[in-house]
């Protein structure tokens, strides 16, 4: 949506060129692409599974801009422990590569969304809720500007913008919201036109709100400094205020100094390319090219761990990991699971596009982990974690594998956060099988001190089916996902950007199979990275890889919020007498009027009847396999439009057993625990095994009372 992109699917076939220089006035600057992997026609591979059916080979990155980069930032930043401020200047080089002029410029302020309770993201939280009078007086945040000038050609040329700046608040006109600035200029930014504009801010990190700020002498400072809004194509501005979703940002070179004390360890977007001691403090400058955010961390309790990612075909990565002292045994674990990330997302969509990765774990209770941000995220862990909890290999997996789609495909996540947030939920889930299939329920007792794996208790994956979400008032009926993330009701959010975002795609590769389906992704990766794709950017791209029309599908799971339930009815097996009861209205054939059947010795064979049904609204194509008592197996292909069908069979053994779906293709599907039908189920097996293991927790719990006596 906020970026130049193919104006039609076939297009999607053709390599983009070389950006030219930043800053030229002639031509908007455009990415460098790789070359798309495309299928080669419809795929045949309906309900081929698993993600070592197929492997790209990637190719690296051009050298180059790979992005537009009209969004440049230099900032010098002074942060004091303290008083957990901070004071900068920033200077914004920003080039207009839209084709219309436009006469402002739009920031986001993000921590004037805890600057009081009268902000639009406080009032959303209480509508839902949440109240905040627990907050301490140091706990609430603020960023302030100014001094905002237009730089000229000279270093003495400057016009000073500060007078016409005001705050606006586009989306619900709450006045004393202050999370957009809007700064008026004296002239229109033309097309391709490049500007300077320096400002002076003064921040006060809150703690801890929305996972950034301080907890003690530990901080992740995010969303921290004054960042320009997005012009679209069409020459409005994306400045959302901030109120309940992620974020949005051009991408740009950032290159930032940061100024703390000596002691602290820093960890930020970007390489670290010098430091320079100053006092008691030391100056950290990170620069980093082809990013849309600046984020950093710092405490005096990291220790620092460095791991070089080098896999076969990808490009090497140089991680470097944050430590804090009481997880210092989840080392490898941490560099475990951003190498699964590293691989996987690499080798199916496309291979990371920057040289280094910054992990960091969160100090204990600072509500800071599983965050991400440009090559850099939190991750999570506890003190005791057993390998079957994989903690901190899940949420390291996930916030690694944001660096692909939040990253680099960067979508408008005020808008449609399922973008990002889906597609990494199912490309989390997809990797976590392929990397750390072994895991088990843990429980956590004395507070969470000490944990306990249940080995036999295996909890489903994320993308494993709907079933939480079933019945009369089910959460996929809060909002379509096709509303924009920002507006959606309460609840609303989570479902459509993670749940069924992600059940989404994981229907949408069983349906196509998954070798079709991995390069739907991968070329839908490589086309559209660095560049601000839509959810019809995505679409074109299913149907054009795929070779089918898929609106169909589209049109339910995206503007509509219907509910799929497909169940097995009534099934019923009965064998036919002879004769028929009642009035016959048929000659017995020879030798059945005397009973002696003539020379037959076969059993009369059972008639069977199998109805299927379509509870919800929503319309899919299923299997239907059926099972009879002599062990023949029938797959029937339903296309799921009628709210019923009945199969009829007239076979040598009954019906046992009836699956609709039975390769659980529909994983969208609410309550898939009607999709079966067993004729006997072998409930006595079923009782001693369930009373076995009780009798065993019980067991353990008496030898834990025991042991504390």
């Amino acid at each position: 949506m906020m970026r130049a992109r193919p104006a039609a699917p076939w297009l999607l076939l053709v390599p983009c060129l070389a950006a030219p220089a930043v800053g030229e006035v002639a031509a908007a600057p455009r990415p460098v692409r790789l070359a798309p992997v495309v299928a080669p026609g419809p795929s045949s591979e309906m309900g081929e599974h698993g993600p070592s059916s197929v492997e790209v080979a990637p190719q690296p990155w051009p050298q180059g801009p790979r992005s537009p980069r009209n969004a440049n930032y230099t900032m010098q930043v002074r942060f004091d422990p303290g008083t957990k401020r901070l004071q900068g200047t920033q200077v914004l080089r920003w080039t207009n590569i839209t084709e219309h002029p436009t006469q402002e410029l739009r920031y986001h302020l993000y921590y004037n969304a805890w600057r009081n309770d009268r902000s639009s993201w406080l009032r959303r939280a209480r509508e839902q809720g949440r109240g905040f009078d627990h907050v301490p007086d140091d706990g609430w945040a603020f960023v302030d500007v100014s001094e905002i000038q237009l730089r000229g050609a000279g270093e003495a040329e400057r016009e000073d913008l500060s007078a016409g700046a005001e705050f606006i608040a586009p989306d619900d006109g709450n006045l004393d919201d202050r999370t957009v600035l809007r700064v008026p200029l004296p002239r229109p930014v033309e097309p391709g036109q490049t500007i300077e504009v320096e400002l002076r801010f003064d921040a006060k990190l809150p703690r801890t709100f929305a996972r950034t700020g301080f907890h003690g002498d530990y901080v992740l400072v995010a969303q921290w400094f004054p960042k320009v809004g997005v012009l679209r194509p069409d020459g409005q501005w994306a400045c959302h205020q901030f109120i309940q979703t992620e974020f949005f940002a051009d991408f740009g070179v950032y290159d930032v100094s940061l100024e703390l004390p000596a002691a602290w360890v820093v960890g930020a977007t970007g390489r670290e390319l010098e430091t320079q001691a100053r006092g008691e403090a030391t100056v950290h400058r990170f620069v980093q090219e082809d990013v849309h955010d600046f984020a950093w961390t710092a405490s005096p309790h990291f220790s620092v761990h460095e791991r070089r990612f080098e896999v076969e075909g990808l490009p090497p990565v140089d991680m470097r990991l944050l430590l804090m002292p009481d997880h210092a045994a989840h080392r490898e674990r941490y560099f475990a699971g951003t190498v699964a990330a590293l691989e996987h997302y690499g080798r199916w969509w496309g291979p990371y596009a920057y040289d280094h990765i910054t992990i960091v774990d969160p100090a204990y209770r600072s509500k800071t982990g599983g965050m991400e941000y440009p090559t850099l995220f939190t991750g999570g862990t506890r003190w005791q974690s057993p390998l079957l909890s994989r903690s901190p290999e899940g949420v390291t997996v996930h916030e690694a594998g944001h660096q692909f789609w939040y990253g680099m495909v960067a979508n408008d996540e005020f808008e449609h956060a399922w973008l990002d947030e889906g597609f990494n939920t199912y490309s989390t889930t997809r990797t976590l099988e392929a990397a750390f299939p072994a895991h088990a329920r843990v429980e956590r007792y004395l507070e969470g001190l000490f944990a306990v794996a249940l080995p036999t208790v295996v909890p489903p994956e994320r993308t494993a089916g709907m079933d939480a979400h079933a019945g009369m008032h089910s959460s996929l009926k809060r909002d379509p996902q096709s509303t924009p993330s920002w507006r959606t009701g309460p609840g609303g959010y989570h479902v459509n950007a993670y749940n069924k975002g992600a059940a989404t795609l994981r229907t949408l590769e069983g349906y196509l199979g998954w070798t079709s389906f991995q390069r739907v992704m991968s070329t839908y990766f490589r086309t559209y990275a660095f560049s601000h794709p839509e959810p019809q950017d995505f679409f074109a791209v299913a149907e054009l890889v795929s070779g089918q029309r898929l609106k169909w599908f589209f049109d339910q799971v995206w503007d509509d919020t219907v509910v799929f339930d497909y169940a097995v009815g009534e099934v019923a097996s009965w064998r036919e007498d002879e004769v028929p009861l009642g009035y016959a209205d048929v000659e017995p054939a020879k030798g059945e009027a005397d009973g002696t059947h003539g020379d037959r010795t076969d059993e009369p064979s059972w008639h069977s009847a199998v109805t299927v049904r379509r509870w919800g609204e929503g319309r899919f194509p299923l299997a239907v396999e059926v099972t009879f008592s002599d062990g023949t197996r029938k797959v029937e292909h339903w296309d799921g439009q009628e709210r019923w069908h009945t199969y009829r069979y007239e076979h040598p053994g009954r019906v046992d057993r009836v699956r609709v779906d039975p390769g659980h293709v529909l994983v969208l599907d609410t309550e898939f625990t009607n999709n079966a039908w067993l004729r006997e189920a072998p409930a006595g097996l079923a009782a001693t095994k369930w009373a076995s293991k009780w009798m065993l927790w019980v067991q353990h719990a008496m030898e834990g009372f025991a042991f504390f006596a």
